[in-house]
């Protein structure tokens, strides 16, 4: 549940009576409601016409002013302008520290325990951090303390009253943050644009770089390839001789080899033998 989505029903009571309080009813009615529990909130009963009619009057015109305080304006301004207002009761102080502190979350997150001991007027740490837990218990913040650092890390704090003329400055403070919004949506797309750009020109040169290695893994495969046949080629052809008389036959064995050689030689002893013999019969 959101934080103060039920202090308008606590307030609800207070709207009915008055519509029939006047004058002293009225004060009295503004004094009750900034002192009940759990009664954080005070615009429409701020805008009643009843309660309206206390800002124009001299006797009763202090206590609209006490309305005001704690629609919008803290514990420090009361402290400032203290005569201007009636007094006020434990319950009601300690309520206005808790507005304050709303009020001062709204400058900053980080909220110094210096700072709110010095805004609050409260003496030790001890206590202030008691105030901010009962805070917290009645879903007026959320946070958390940092005692290392002495410091209150806001989360989320209820709502409070806009003070008049308030309301254009906050307007104004959303149509900044709108355009920053947008500038920053606007820079975020360019950003994941050139990021996909960038991842598709890095995914296309992976592809061609895959391709050039399969290309020339290829390439040296089909030479080693070629390189095997030319050498088979090569093996099969003799190295010696020039003619096929004077060659060996590559498949006969070296013995038979011997016997051709011998056969050969003593063909040609025989023939010369014949050839002389026939020089001594001329002669």
């Amino acid at each position: 549940m959101e934080l103060g989505a039920n202090f308008a029903a606590r307030l609800e009571p207070f709207l009915l009576m008055s519509k029939s309080a006047k004058g002293a009813a009225a004060a009295k009615l503004i004094q009750d409601a900034t002192a009940a529990p759990g009664v954080f909130v005070f615009a429409e009963l701020l805008d009643m016409p009843n309660i309206q009619e206390l800002s124009t009057s001299e006797q009763y015109g202090p206590y609209f002013a006490l309305l005001q305080l704690f629609s919008y304006r803290t514990y420090r301004y009361y402290l400032e302008n203290k005569d201007s207002f009636p007094a006020l009761n434990s319950a009601q102080i300690t309520k206005l520290k808790y507005l304050s502190i709303v009020s001062l979350a709204s400058e900053r997150r980080v909220l110094p325990y210096s700072l709110l001991l010095q805004e609050l007027k409260m003496d030790t740490i001890r206590e202030l951090e008691d105030l901010i837990i009962d805070a917290i218990y009645l879903d007026i913040l959320r946070g958390k303390f940092d005692q290392k650092e002495q410091q209150l890390e806001i989360e989320y704090t209820m709502g409070r009253d806009l003070e008049p003329g308030q309301l254009e400055k906050v307007l104004a403070a959303l149509q900044n943050w709108a355009s920053t919004t947008a500038s920053v949506l606007e820079a975020l797309d360019k950003k994941l644009v050139e990021v996909a750009e960038h991842h598709k020109a890095v995914r296309r040169e992976t592809e061609l770089h895959e391709e050039l290695c399969v290309a020339n893994l290829k390439e040296v495969q089909e030479r080693l390839k070629e390189s095997k046949q030319s050498n088979r080629k090569i093996g099969q052809y003799p190295t010696g001789g020039s003619g096929a008389g004077d060659s060996m036959d590559v498949d006969d064995s070296p013995a038979e080899g011997n016997v051709k050689i011998r056969n050969r030689n003593r063909g040609l002893s025989e023939a010369a033998a014949a050839k002389q013999q026939r020089k001594r019969n001329r002669i």
